[in-house]
């Protein structure tokens, strides 16, 4: 199993896949910027694909979603390192994933001018809610990097540490299918006149079984963990990853702010764990 992992989420499979995501990001935003050039200019009349290169700024959807892609593969290949890493590298993915929402409602500024003052208040607090997010992604990246590195000393830790690389090669492969899944729906969805470019599409169905396998992690855990700060500290995660799943399968203001109380759950967690952590020490 040691070797399936490292064909999946080993450093050399990272590094393959970082450098693929590069070159489709930049290949998908150079087409997709030339199809929106050519609509421009009256050469591609489609109904169908209209909503998605009528503005120059739509071409910033296909690079960012490539990103996401890879960066959700992060996420995961951060599971058997720690919870909290995973927690902050969940918070990146949903960082980008709401700048991908920003730069979209930006395109739609000025296609209708109907609501163009509730629209610009919304991307405000969008905006607010990036600034949130990414500050939280670097509080949980600074206060965890240290404890990146697990000892492999002790039999439990080394046996947990290798039940989460089991779940996170598991975990890759319901992404590829969900990946497979969504895109194939949407597609179909597309011919069919359905021309919505919904942060759901597959984030909703990924952080669903992101929150199974944090579950499996949290019970798991039980198994090597005594310590309740320690146990309440992953829950608290988990409650924020919960959180996060019905962010993204709620529009408008109330996944806004169902983001921003999942970023300050978690800081809170991860900042009381801290400081239980230093108590104890002192003691």
């Amino acid at each position: 199993m040691s070797r399936f992992h490292e064909l999946l989420l080993g450093p050399s499979t990272d590094r393959l896949l970082r450098g693929m995501a590069i070159n489709s990001a930049i290949v998908g935003f150079m087409i997709h910027l030339i199809c929106c050039f050519l609509y421009d200019q009256g050469s591609l009349q489609s109904i169908e694909l209209a909503p998605f290169i009528d503005s120059y700024l739509d071409a910033l959807y296909t690079p960012f979603s490539i990103i996401l892609a890879y960066e959700v593969y992060e996420l995961i290949r951060a599971i058997p390192e720690s919870f909290s890493n995973s927690i902050g590298k969940q918070f990146e993915v949903v960082t980008l994933l709401v700048v991908r929402d920003i730069f979209k409602n930006l395109s739609d500024i000025g296609v209708s001018d109907t609501k163009i003052d509730s629209d610009v208040a919304f991307i405000a607090m969008e905006g607010l809610v990036f600034v949130l997010l990414f500050a939280t992604s670097l509080y949980f990246r600074s206060k965890t990097v240290i404890s990146a590195d697990i000892s492999q000393q002790d039999d439990s830790i080394q046996s947990f540490v290798m039940q989460k690389k089991h779940l996170a090669c598991g975990l890759v492969i319901i992404y590829v299918l969900v990946a497979i899944y969504s895109f194939t729906s949407w597609s179909m969805g597309v011919l069919d006149g359905e021309t919505s470019l919904s942060r759901s599409v597959f984030f909703s169905d990924f952080f669903t079984w992101l929150i199974v396998s944090d579950i499996i992690i949290l019970l798991v855990s039980y198994k090597h963990i005594f310590d309740f700060p320690q146990l309440a500290r992953n829950t608290g995660f988990i409650l924020s990853t919960v959180i996060i799943r019905v962010g993204i399968g709620t529009p408008g203001y109330t996944g806004a702010v169902l983001f921003i109380l999942s970023a300050s759950l978690a800081v809170c967690v991860l900042r009381l764990s801290i400081h239980s952590n230093s108590t104890n020490v002192s003691e």
